[in-house]
């Protein structure tokens, strides 16, 4: 009998599970796949995937020490 695939059994994501991995709505990845400043996806078909590693670079560019860091977000 076969286990159910865990995320971290798989190098890829769906757009569901990427969004918990990073404690984001699934619906801000959606839009940052349109509006662009979201993190790297795939295409597999109609499948939208993002691979764990892009995840992990994508979260580490944001890292701020300070509300006044250059990298800190400005809305």
């Amino acid at each position: 009998m076969s286990q159910a695939a865990t995320p971290r059994d798989t190098p890829y994501l769906t757009n569901a599970e990427a969004a918990e991995f990073l404690k984001l709505s699934p619906r801000t990845l959606e839009k940052q796949r349109v509006i662009g400043g979201g993190p790297r996806f795939r295409k597999f078909g109609r499948r939208v995937v993002y691979a764990i590693a892009d995840l992990e670079t994508w979260s580490a560019e944001r890292t701020c020490e300070t509300t006044s860091d250059p990298n800190y977000p400005v809305r």
